[in-house]
């Protein structure tokens, strides 16, 4: 395990997310040019994608780092079968959920009722599909719906706030069901559907479209909201958005849809492309 992983353990995880967030949201002209220069200069930022590619016209770095893109940077999949890439990222995992398991990595996995924080909740989805998108600090983090869905409940469950790079999720065991998350709960013409935002060390921070922050509200027990009436959003339709770079999991219910068979462990995948096909009749 490296240095930097046995670290995180040890780390004041709350501590360390709550002062990067005040650094984020300070608009102090010299700490929001540094923090932007930085992120931009070490990880390749692309700002021609985005609406406003002036990065000196942002009053903090979590308004730059939460950036919208120019009209038509991205586009859903033009097949209206497609269930949607709800991020821009990378693949981290993706395929069937075995009897209720999801694969973190090579030997590792976790539970969906682990990841959801609920036995009940994870029984529509015990032999479905699950795809794990992670998002690096240079991709546009606005998180976007697969499907169109009807909202239902939220459940904010608190947890640690580990990194959620590569070598983390190789390396710390049930990652995701441990680390601090939110998870929104959708019905669809297909049954179920479920979007988990997970937060990451320095990384906490979730807003949703229909609530505003939702993480950082840290707690000491599982949160849930419910929307009785419930709030339609289109397939593509903004949902959420992370104030850093962090994990967006999906989860599907069994015999709805087939993954894009190109897709795999660390495939490069932008917000509107295929993840997966709807079965015709399914639902």
């Amino acid at each position: 395990m490296s240095l930097v992983t046995r670290l995180t353990y040890a780390l004041p995880h709350r501590f360390l997310s709550s002062l990067a967030r005040s650094l984020a949201y300070s608009k102090h002209p010299r700490v929001s040019r540094w923090l932007i220069d930085t992120v931009t200069r070490k990880f390749g930022v692309d700002l021609e994608e985005a609406a406003n590619a002036d990065p000196r016209s942002y009053d903090s770095f979590n308004a730059f780092f939460t950036r919208s893109l120019k009209p038509g940077a991205r586009q859903p999949h033009a097949d209206a079968a497609s269930i949607l890439m709800p991020a821009d990222g990378r693949i981290s995992q993706c395929g069937p959920v075995r009897d209720g398991e999801i694969f973190q990595a090579k030997g590792r996995s976790f539970t969906a009722a682990e990841l959801l924080g609920s036995e009940a909740d994870a029984r529509p989805f015990a032999n479905g599909l699950f795809a794990t998108v992670y998002l690096s600090p240079k991709d546009y983090h606005r998180v976007h719906m697969p499907w169109t869905g009807t909202l239902r409940r939220t459940v904010h469950v608190p947890g640690r706030l580990f990194s959620v790079g590569p070598n983390a999720v190789r390396l710390v065991p049930r990652l995701f069901a441990r680390n601090e998350r939110l998870v929104c709960h959708f019905d669809t013409d297909f049954g179920p559907m479920v979007l988990v935002m997970v937060g990451a060390l320095l990384v906490s921070g979730v807003e949703t479209v229909w609530s505003g922050v939702e993480i950082p509200q840290y707690g000491d027990r599982i949160t849930e909201k419910t929307y009785e009436t419930g709030i339609t959003l289109e397939r593509f339709a903004e949902m959420a958005r992370f104030n850093y770079g962090s994990t967006v999991i999906v989860l599907l219910p069994p015999g709805v849809a087939e993954l894009d068979p190109s897709l795999g462990a660390e495939s490069p995948v932008r917000l509107g492309e295929r993840l997966a096909r709807r079965i015709d009749g399914a639902g």
